[in-house]
């Protein structure tokens, strides 16, 4: 069974659309669809009562965040293959089918990412390495476009082929599909997410202790997703800075840090929340649930 997991905030119409082509697109195997609404005030959860009443809704009363929320439905989820997906995507005839037997046909494989296509038809820059301290210098100085095959350019990774199929460090959480095998040798199935990462980096996590469990994660350009982007996170888009860039330092914090680098820690928080400060256009408290 293939089991999709959507959270949802304020984003009624692109649900729509999305509940809309992943039944109008189904995939061969059985399909259980569950959303979680985070206390939207604009008739989502509404909507998918009235609407699709196969759909399993839970209605929280709060915005308990990303991460809660997908762990709410991975709870009650039943499905060999687990999928992530935002709300502001559309899935195209085959898309659902073809990432299970993508996913299926390597089993040294734990997860498996599609290419995200824009409204425009632009193919979204959507693959990142896992952050490291040498990444982020490079991101932030400018080194990874003048020596994009170093470490400097480990992060944003501005040489990768988006059209070959290959393994990708971490990709954007919008479409990721994961084996629930994979996930139970990392922790709870139930509950794969550090809710620490409340926004961000919770998938990121997620796939880092997969990769050092030796599950990688598959990128393939064979499965094309619409993407329209940030329709929640730009609602509240400076909270979200803020979080974004807090919850790269809890990435460090938690994977990286040790007794001999401990001293770097004081100087790496000034530079990362400093650039919070700068793109935020001032000092925000970030998401609180």
């Amino acid at each position: 069974m293939l089991s999709v997991l959507i959270v949802n905030w304020n984003t009624r119409g692109h649900l729509r659309a999305c509940l809309d082509s992943l039944f109008r697109h189904p995939s061969s195997e059985p399909v259980e669809v569950i959303v979680v609404d985070n206390a939207s005030e604009d008739g989502s959860a509404e909507m998918v009562a009235n609407d699709f009443p196969t759909v399993r809704l839970i209605a929280s009363d709060r915005n308990r965040g990303y991460a809660s929320g997908n762990n709410a439905a991975f709870a009650v989820a039943s499905g060999e293959w687990l999928l992530t997906l935002n709300p502001d995507t559309e899935v195209p005839e085959g898309a659902l089918q073809n990432a299970v037997d993508a996913l299926r046909a390597v089993p040294e494989f734990g997860a498996l990412a599609p290419k995200l296509v824009g409204p425009d038809g632009r193919t979204q820059r959507s693959v990142r390495g896992f952050p490291s301290l040498t990444g982020m210098v490079g991101d932030l100085a400018g080194l990874a476009r003048l020596f994009p095959r170093s470490a400097f350019g480990s992060y944003r990774l501005p040489d990768f082929d988006y059209e070959r199929e290959g393994p990708a460090p971490q990709p954007m959480g919008t479409f990721l599909l994961y084996r629930r095998e994979a996930l139970a040798e990392v922790g709870d199935p139930a509950k794969p997410f550090d809710e620490s990462f409340p926004i961000f980096f919770n998938e990121v996590d997620l796939l880092f202790r997969m990769n050092k469990a030796g599950w990688r994660c598959l990128y393939t350009p064979r499965v094309s997703v619409l993407h329209h982007g940030g329709a929640s996170t730009r609602q509240v888009r400076p909270a979200m800075i803020w979080e974004s860039h807090r919850s790269l330092l809890r990435f460090f914090r938690k994977h990286y840090r040790s007794t001999w680098n401990a001293p770097l820690f004081p100087l790496l928080s000034a530079i990362v929340l400093g650039a919070a400060l700068i793109r935020a256009r001032g000092v925000h408290a970030g998401f609180r649930a």
